[in-house]
């Protein structure tokens, strides 16, 4: 699956890789994943497998399917994108060889005129990965984690030792506080409730804790959503407006 998305910091989705597993709890409602199991019922080739049903919900099963049809469809596309790698899958997960990723990361650097936006719960991974095959920064490739709570902001810190031009960090859906979290060296924080069916509420507190941690390092401050079961009726704003910072120097 590739193509323009509605995703509000990304122009367009990217999945050379499909499938994953649960990790933490920020994957419990992952929107993907019911997503994967609407596409496997439909017998979506690259998805076949990778989701069972578990107390009448879907759940991913851990098998992953690389995606060679899908791998160069970025080098077709001409005007410039911000594109967002795998949204429906982890480039890092165990299950992904190193030379696929190598592959993919070729893409990305012939690809110069596009923006690749690479989000990871398993930030140890891509750290080893990266520094282990010589994987290069780039300005055009962000590398970015996912952190839900306080309990697993120690991702931030393998994130930190990611050779990385850009770094981010999405706490979404943010779960419960991150408290004093530290973000030097992070370049942009996207900020977001869960949303769809069971999500679990955000409150207010915990996205400030984030917007003053962005102001005390410098890093841009991007409020995607509320979320909840109804995203569009509780909308975007927070505190009266709406947030769309970027890293410096890069279009909104």
């Amino acid at each position: 699956m590739a193509g323009l998305s509605d995703i509000e910091w990304t122009d367009a989705t990217w999945n050379p890789v499909s499938g994953c597993a649960i990790v933490s709890p920020g994957c419990t409602n992952c929107y993907a994943m019911r997503m994967a199991a609407r596409l496997q019922a439909m017998d979506h080739p690259a998805y076949r497998g990778t989701t069972r049903k578990s107390g009448g919900r879907p759940k991913w099963t851990g098998r992953v399917h690389l995606n060679e049809a899908a791998l160069r469809v970025p080098l077709k596309w001409r005007a410039p994108r911000k594109i967002f790698v795998n949204s429906m899958s982890d480039l890092f997960q165990d299950g992904v060889p190193n030379d696929f990723i190598a592959r993919v990361w070729e893409v990305m650097v012939a690809a110069e005129r596009h923006v690749f936006q690479i989000l990871t719960k398993r930030p140890e991974n891509m750290l080893r990965i990266v520094r282990d095959n010589n994987l290069p920064a780039r300005s055009n490739v962000w590398l970015g984690t996912s952190v839900e709570s306080a309990d697993y902001a120690e991702r931030i810190e393998f994130l930190r030792r990611v050779p990385a031009q850009v770094r981010f960090v999405s706490f979404e859906p943010l779960l419960a506080p991150v408290g004093n979290v530290d973000l030097q060296g992070v370049d942009w924080a996207i900020v977001g409730g869960e949303s769809g069916p069971r999500a679990r509420p955000m409150q207010q507190a915990w996205i400030e804790e984030i917007e003053h941690a962005c102001r005390r390092s410098g890093s841009a401050f991007f409020f995607k959503q509320w979320g909840g079961v109804n995203k569009k009726k509780a909308g975007r704003l927070y505190r009266g407006r709406t947030w769309d910072e970027y890293p410096a120097s890069v279009p909104a």
